[in-house]
């Protein structure tokens, strides 16, 4: 079993919604595949979230199997 990496939003602008955002789960971008254990997927998405800004619509890394 190998692991991806990547990131997602999880918030749209609606500004019928409370502070303009509503709850919603963006597609997807890979930033890494084929890692090989999940220690090391869990520490690129670390990595990736303490360098970048959540901004506005909380685009976070992840990683799945």
């Amino acid at each position: 079993m190998t692991y991806k990496v990547f990131t997602r939003t999880w918030w749209k602008g609606n500004k019928d919604w409370p502070n303009g955002l509503e709850p919603c789960v963006g597609g997807s971008r890979t930033i890494a595949r084929n890692i090989p254990t999940e220690a090391e997927a869990r520490k690129i998405a670390q990595e990736w979230n303490a360098t970048h800004e959540a901004g506005r619509y909380s685009l976070k890394a992840e990683f799945t199997s």
